[in-house]
């Protein structure tokens, strides 16, 4: 597991000037263990500076049983992604208030693809604890690059 200094986080966005944007996103991963599954969660914050200076990524990772009961519909994994990119915007809350933020979902709405099975709620959820609208793929790369990105650099 690696977790998030938050105050080192906050501190590095109060740093940055007004025109800072700021996009949380979240990916996971599921793989067995001794015939159980697990999920490893990864939730990444890029901070994008001044809007058109360069970023910088911080991240996340937790693991957790799944108990999913179907891999081609991951209800349970993919709302554990939403729900912990909600978390980290609660976290940051104090200093994202006057800042550009997106919240990026690594769901897409295409019924042809599993996550599709979870977007209205997981849309719902963001709307009414972050008080955003998020995005989805293919709109949503703090999640479905970002996050994927820092899942493979880990360190174990």
């Amino acid at each position: 597991m690696q977790t998030i200094d938050i105050d080192k986080v906050s501190n590095f966005i109060r740093a940055q000037g007004p025109n800072t944007r700021i996009y949380l996103g979240a990916d996971s991963s599921r793989y067995k263990v001794n015939g159980a599954w697990w999920a490893e969660y990864t939730v990444a914050i890029v901070v994008h500076i001044d809007g058109r200076h360069g970023c910088k990524i911080f991240g996340e990772i937790t693991r957790e049983r799944d108990y999913d009961q179907k891999a081609s519909k991951p209800s349970m994994r993919l709302m554990n992604e939403v729900y912990r990119v909600s978390e980290m915007f609660q976290r940051l809350a104090t200093v994202l208030e006057d800042r550009p933020v997106e919240v990026h979902l690594d769901i897409n709405p295409n019924e042809m693809h599993g996550s599709s099975c979870v977007v209205q709620q997981a849309i719902g959820y963001i709307r009414g604890t972050c008080n955003v609208i998020p995005m989805v793929k293919p709109d949503a790369f703090a999640a479905s690059y970002a996050a994927d990105r820092l899942k493979g650099l880990r360190v174990a």
